[in-house]
Parts: structure tokens; C-alpha cells; sequence
């Protein structure tokens, strides 16, 4: 079983795990260029995925400042705003770890 924030880059102290629900045809492709968007415009998050399956997206991400996930909730809205066309529902928080004892 793995401890709380077991696993986290050794900078980061939060693990925010976010999903919505869209009912888009190419989610797959969507999900890849979250995922290019954080990597090359939102560099304050680091160890970013974004993936896609049943029409579900869930972005992971790691940072030292968002203990609640509401930074990463608001970034990834902007996304899905820009790559799903504004399709989207059921956005939320699923977790937040921390690596602080």
C-alpha cells in the first residue's frame, strides 16, 4: 500500500488528481494536448498527464503551493475550455496527497 505523497518529485509537495466528464469524439487527442499545454505554458505544475477513457478526463499533476487543487481545477478548465470547445461537465478535485509529514 502507498503512503500519503510516497512517490512525489522531490520538490513537489502536493499530487492533485482532477476529472470532468465531456462528451467530445477525440478525447484522446484532447487529453495529449493538456497535456502539451502544461508541459510548455504552465510550468509551475511539474509531472503533468492528462488522459482520457469513457469520455472521462483526469488530469494528474504535481506542485508545492496548491493544497486544495483549485489552481490546478481553474488551469485545467482554461484547457478544457480551449481543446473540448467548451464541452464539458462535472469538473472536481478527485484527491490531493501531500509528502509533508
Amino acid at each position: 500500500m502507498r503512503k500519503s505523497g510516497e512517490g512525489l518529485d522531490a520538490m513537489a509537495k502536493y499530487r492533485v488528481v482532477a476529472t470532468c466528464y465531456s462528451p467530445v469524439q477525440d478525447g484522446g487527442l484532447a487529453a495529449r494536448m493538456i497535456t502539451q499545454e502544461f508541459a510548455a505554458h504552465r510550468l509551475h505544475h511539474h509531472n503533468v498527464h492528462c488522459s482520457f477513457s469513457d469520455g472521462m478526463f483526469t488530469l494528474i499533476a504535481e506542485n508545492d503551493f496548491d493544497a486544495k487543487g483549485l489552481a490546478l481545477l481553474d488551469e485545467f478548465a482554461d484547457c478544457m475550455s480551449a481543446y473540448t470547445e467548451g464541452i464539458y461537465s462535472d469538473m472536481k478535485v478527485k484527491s490531493v496527497t501531500s509528502n509533508e509529514n
